[in-house]
């Protein structure tokens, strides 16, 4: 018998339980109090000890984080001893229970990303606690909306997660998150799904007879005469088992690996090459299917690359990037070359300057990530916007220039093509621009421990570059006086996983005159 190349469909019910007991819902949010997310918090990261897994690290330490803070917070505000946090509390009345205070906010939401960036069951219902509890006490945090669907989306849960996506959207001003997208593409993937599932029962129709069936039962009979060369039987059976589980609303990924498998076996009774298992024994190799058959099974398989393809990147009006040139790092050096350039920090030091038209009077002006314009402080121009790949903020804003820096490569072309704007930018860096301090000047984690902020990269290219007359950073008092972003990315934390002492000793041993507003550098 030919073996599955994938799981076997489970039978399941409506609906997929949760970590309360409760069931997952696109219009509200299972009631969780801090205590006991703290205490799951705790027993989690004993599971976590000597783990190997990096993701699974990360974790760690932000669950060693959240305890921290937590013990040092709780006999400032409560006046009682701090949460036994290794077992289960006792139910507390509302008038007693824990209250998620700013201090612990961040933290916890680390958890929650952290635990999501792992995949696993486990972590993935750590998640959903942590978006739960943040949400049970603040109904109107963006951030846990989005944690919220962005775990619901990883489980499966579709509709539920589109329901969350537009709940952030509802209380954010700017989709620096690309969520719009997001939410676009999980919308027409579903209804290509749909469309594909569609054709498929049209084409069958007996196969409605076995969608009330075991799931699990009709797919392993379907494979079974499937691999005694009985497809004509079979076919009703597999396409049953898909249609059984869209009515029970199973999740995503276990509907893909049906639809997968099953356009794999299609392929190989068409006898087209990368069928969907391996020759049977004693079988002969199908021949050349009819023109209608392989016309069907070319429209099948490009509805399935088109749903893949919205769900993972959303809709893109132009995958040419709207005719973009790619600048390399030789390119690049030319276009500054010779010409005075600013850099303008994202702090409250030039928030509140009137520094507007000197910053307009140098030749190029680079602005970095959430960056915010007010004329009599910033300046109006932006010549070169320079940001993480992480988020979208500013990218529909027109510029000259716009480098994107990422330290993992696929990641940082996966963000390109689902967060470029196109005609938002005239030239873009290319990958050897990607990440200058590893990348170019080859500065390793034991050089350099620390994450290199935008502001560090952008700033130590152009250094290395040496082409520029005039090099200056404009506000640069490395946070010391706060943020100063767009609105929709204020209440973003300023991370720590950039040492900004190394950079700012770095700068300074370079500085040719320092003021309060103005680091010269050439």
């Amino acid at each position: 018998m030919t073996k599955a190349r994938t799981r076997w469909p489970r039978q399941r019910d409506a609906e997929a339980p949760t970590t309360s007991g409760e069931t997952v819902a696109a219009d509200r949010v299972n009631a969780m109090d801090l205590e006991t997310c703290l205490s799951a918090c705790a027993a989690h990261s004993t599971k976590l000890v000597a783990s190997l897994d990096r993701r699974r690290i990360a974790l760690a330490e932000a669950l060693r984080t959240l305890l921290a803070t937590h013990a040092a917070t709780v006999p400032a505000t409560s006046g009682t001893s701090p949460l036994p946090l290794l077992r289960r509390p006792a139910k507390t009345s509302s008038g007693s229970a824990l209250l998620l205070g700013d201090a612990l906010m961040d933290p916890l939401l680390a958890v929650g990303n952290k635990a999501l960036d792992c995949g696993y069951e486990d972590e993935m219902k750590l998640a959903l606690m942590v978006a739960d509890t943040v949400l049970t006490q603040r109904r109107r945090s963006r951030a846990g909306w989005r944690l919220r669907a962005r775990v619901l989306e990883a489980m499966g849960a579709e509709s539920a997660a589109v329901a969350a996506f537009e709940r952030h959207l509802e209380l954010t001003e700017e989709d620096g998150f690309g969520v719009a997208s997001k939410v676009a593409g999980l919308r027409e993937g579903a209804r290509l799904q749909a469309e594909l599932v569609r054709r498929l029962a049209t084409g069958c129709p007996e196969a409605r007879e076995f969608a009330d069936r075991s799931v699990t039962d009709s797919w392993a009979q379907g494979l079974e005469l499937h691999a005694r060369g009985a497809w004509d039987e079979a076919r009703p059976l597999l396409i049953g088992t898909l249609l059984g589980q869209i009515a029970a609303d199973a999740p995503v990924r276990e509907i893909q690996q049906t639809i997968t498998h099953y356009l794999g076996l299609l392929r190989e009774e068409a006898g087209v090459a990368g069928g969907g298992s391996a020759p049977t024994a004693g079988r002969a190799a199908a021949g050349p299917g009819d023109p209608a058959a392989l016309a069907e099974l070319t429209a099948l398989t490009t509805l399935y690359a088109e749903q893949r393809r919205a769900r993972m990147r959303g809709p893109v009006d132009d995958p040419t990037f709207g005719g973009v040139q790619w600048l390399t790092l030789g390119e690049f050096r030319n276009r500054i070359a010779g010409k005075s350039i600013c850099l303008i920090a994202n702090s409250q030091r030039v928030g509140n300057s009137s520094l507007g038209e000197e910053i307009d009077d140098y030749d190029l002006v680079v602005r970095f990530n959430s960056y915010r314009i007010d004329p009599a402080a910033t300046g109006r121009r932006t010549d070169i916007h320079v940001s993480i790949h992480k988020h979208g903020f500013n990218w529909d804003q027109h510029v000259d220039t716009r480098l994107i820096f990422g330290g993992i490569s696929g990641d940082w072309k996966y963000s390109l093509r689902n967060r470029l704007v196109p005609g938002a930018q005239t030239y873009l860096g290319d990958e050897s621009l990607r990440w200058p301090v590893r990348d170019i000047g080859r500065l390793s984690r034991e050089v350099w421990p620390s994450i290199p902020t935008s502001g560090f990269n952008m700033l130590w290219l152009l250094d290395f570059l040496d082409v520029s007359p005039r090099l200056d950073l404009i506000g640069f008092d490395f946070y010391e006086s706060g943020a100063y972003r767009l609105p929709g990315a204020m209440r973003l934390p300023i991370t720590s996983v950039h040492e900004y002492t190394s950079e700012k000793a770095w700068v300074m041993e370079r500085a040719r005159s320092v003021t309060d507003t103005r680091i010269r550098l050439r």
